[in-house]
This record gives structure tokens, C-alpha cells and sequence, in this order.
């Protein structure tokens, strides 16, 4: 049986256009934009450029009945296509791909499209809520965050349409919510959430139980601790952690699902003599293992490093005014999807940025992306 390509995943894609004058298919209409944005194109002028200059080789895999669309055609397209539907042939095509080991770390955390806004319509930028699996550095699915919510009412939603069995869940403060660790639990992995001020009490217990046990006035309790260390740019910066098996007022009520243990940060920054410290705290339903809590928690942190800053940097996320309709949403799970080719693309060892360099100026090495 063929190996699917990248396009079978999109085949059932509804096509928002009404049948009478479509004069373009949607495959051909997908398939240049992503060719595009693989090779540099970051708006639908450029998409444009991209398909009327590499026509003859597109029509090596693409029918183009009637040439290259317009760029008003992508803009159109784009702005009309169903989200959520063109989210699940994404999901599709990622379970394809990416296969989740066991403990795998799934960083999810929201990032907004800061020029998206539109004062015409009084539509502020949107926010879209992302899971990045750390080891197999791909982006797993989105959700927008609805207009006028927040992330806490997106994450349990992006929490129902993955698969996470066996995966450990991580989040910033700002989703360390009952309904969300219960959501990871439902999903049959484990949590390891960010526990800060906005809890009062809870972080203020957690704070003091930990600086108990640390100081040796606390005792019959698991243990772990582990430390890291790393210099870069004359920068030091050490890193202490310790986790402990939660105390039985805080595991009592259940009101955290399956909470196990709870856990501390403390990253001491040296920079050219100055030393500063920073303590962060954390719920989990892990048992007490500090160097996989310690991987957990900077694991999370790559959703910023790896994916975030590359969308931003690279793909010039918040720099772009694509805006109308869904096009936005729908630019930006292609730019996710790009992502996650060019980061699953292993041959050549460089950064995204000349990953698509080289794409636009190599054919054969954008079909080894394209695994064409």
C-alpha cells in the first residue's frame, strides 16, 4: 500500500466555494500555499509570486486547470475555510507522522497573532492556544481562544481532540485550573502545572510546606532533588529541584485530579558577577521522580524556544495583517504545519530559517520536505 502524501490528509477537506465558477481546486489551492510558505512566502501576494514563478514544476504533482490563482483567490479561500475542519486533517496528518514515546512532554500555551486585530470591525487580535511535543518538536493542534474568553475555557477543549495517553501535560500559571488537570487525567496522562500567586492560599501553602521540608523541619516524606547546570553567553545559571510527595491536606478533598506531589524551581542566574534568584512552583499527579519533574519543567519552556520564537522570528507571525474572516486562524495552523515539516525534516542539521532557504532554492530538497 503507498505511503500517503501530504495531501491525502486534506482530500476531505470541505471546499467553502460554492460549485458554480470554482475555477481552481482546493488541493492545488493548499498545496502552493504550503510549497510557498516552506520557501519564504509569509502573505498571499507572495503565494502568488511563488506559483506563477515555480509553475512548471507544480504541475509536476498538481492538475492547475486553469493556471495560478490570484491572490485574492488564497485571501478568499483562506478566509472561508472551516477551522476546525482544516484542524483535524492537520491532527490527521501529525498522528501519521509523530508517534508520542511514553512520559513524552506536551507543552500547551497560548500565543496571540498581535496584528490580527481589525479596527474597521472592532475584532481584536486572536489568541490561539497551541501543544508542542517537545521530543518530536512538532505543533500537535490549535484552538482559538474565543472572543472575549480566555485560554482556561480553550486548553480543556485542545485537551479533547488529542491523543496523550502516557504523555506528561505541562502549562503556565495561567492554566493551572481543577478542570484542566482533570482533563489531562481524562485523557489518561499526568500534569505538571505552573502554581503561582493568582491561587493565594494554594501557593502560599505550597511555598511553605516545600521551604519546611528543605529546611529539615518537615519529615516522612519522598524526596527528590536534582540539579542542573548550564553556561552560555557568559551567563551561569543553576538549577535546583526539588519535588515531594504531596502533604495529605492538599490530596484530601480530590479537588485536584490525582495530585501526587508538588514541586519547586529555584534558577540562581549569574551575569557578569550579578547573581539573581527565582523560584517557581508546581502541582502534578507524577509521583516523585525529580529528574523527570526537572525535564518536565524545562521541557515546557521549549514551546517558547522552539516554537513560539520560530513563528515570530522566522515566520514573522506577529508582523502579519492577514485578518478577514477565519484567514487568519487558518494562516496560522499553515505556518504550524510548515513548522512541523521543516522541524521534522532531520538531514539537513540547520535552523528553520535555513531550512527554508534552501527549500526555496533546492526543488528536490523541498520535495524531501514535502516527502514527495
Amino acid at each position: 500500500m503507498p505511503t500517503p502524501s501530504i495531501w491525502d490528509y486534506f482530500a476531505e477537506l470541505p471546499d467553502p466555494r460554492r460549485a458554480q465558477g470554482r475555477r481552481h481546486k482546493l488541493v492545488d489551492i493548499l498545496a502552493i500555499a504550503l510549497c510557498a510558505v516552506l520557501c519564504g512566502a509569509d502573505e498571499f501576494t507572495g503565494i502568488e509570486e511563488f506559483g506563477e514563478t515555480r509553475e512548471a514544476w507544480l504541475r509536476g504533482f498538481l492538475e492547475l486547470p486553469h493556471g495560478i490563482p490570484s491572490h485574492d483567490t488564497f485571501g478568499r479561500v483562506f478566509a472561508a475555510l472551516d477551522p476546525r475542519a482544516f484542524g483535524r486533517c492537520f491532527m490527521s496528518w501529525v498522528r501519521e507522522v509523530a508517534s508520542l514515546s511514553e512520559g513524552a512532554i506536551v507543552a500547551i500555551d497560548g500565543k496571540a497573532v498581535r496584528r490580527s486585530y481589525d479596527d474597521a470591525s472592532v475584532c481584536p487580535a486572536i489568541e490561539l492556544v497551541s501543544a508542542w511535543a517537545r521530543e518530536n518538536r512538532l505543533t500537535l493542534g490549535q484552538v482559538k481562544v474565543r472572543a472575549g474568553s480566555n485560554e482556561i475555557t480553550a486548553v480543556p477543549e485542545l485537551l479533547r481532540m488529542l491523543s496523550l495517553r502516557g504523555c506528561v501535560v505541562t502549562t503556565d500559571a495561567l492554566n493551572c485550573q481543577k478542570e484542566i488537570a482533570a482533563g489531562v487525567r481524562r485523557r489518561g496522562a499526568d500534569y505538571v502545572l505552573a502554581l503561582k500567586g493568582n491561587h493565594g492560599r494554594l501557593h502560599e501553602r505550597v511555598e511553605q510546606f516545600l521551604s519546611s521540608v528543605r529546611e529539615g523541619r518537615t519529615h516522612g516524606f519522598h524526596i527528590g532533588e536534582h540539579t542542573t547546570v548550564e553556561k552560555e553567553h557568559g551567563r551561569i545559571e543553576e538549577r535546583y529541584f526539588l519535588q515531594v510527595n504531596a502533604p495529605a491536606d492538599l490530596t484530601a478533598s480530590s479537588e485536584w485530579a490525582d495530585l501526587a506531589s508538588v514541586g519547586m524551581c529555584e534558577a540562581v542566574r549569574e551575569v557578569e558577577g550579578r547573581a539573581s534568584t527565582h523560584r517557581r512552583y508546581y502541582l502534578s499527579s507524577l509521583p516523585v521522580e525529580a529528574v523527570q519533574f526537572s525535564e518536565a519543567v524545562r521541557g515546557h519552556w521549549a514551546v517558547e524556544n522552539s516554537c513560539h520564537w520560530v513563528l515570530d522570528v522566522v515566520f514573522r507571525e506577529d508582523d502579519s495583517r492577514v485578518r478577514a474572516a477565519h484567514a487568519a486562524e487558518n494562516f496560522a495552523l499553515l505556518r504550524r504545519l510548515v513548522n512541523n515539516l521543516l522541524q521534522h525534516e532531520r538531514s539537513v542539521k540547520r535552523g528553520v530559517k535555513a531550512k527554508r532557504l534552501k527549500a526555496a532554492l533546492d526543488e528536490n530538497y523541498l520535495l524531501k520536505v514535502l516527502r514527495l
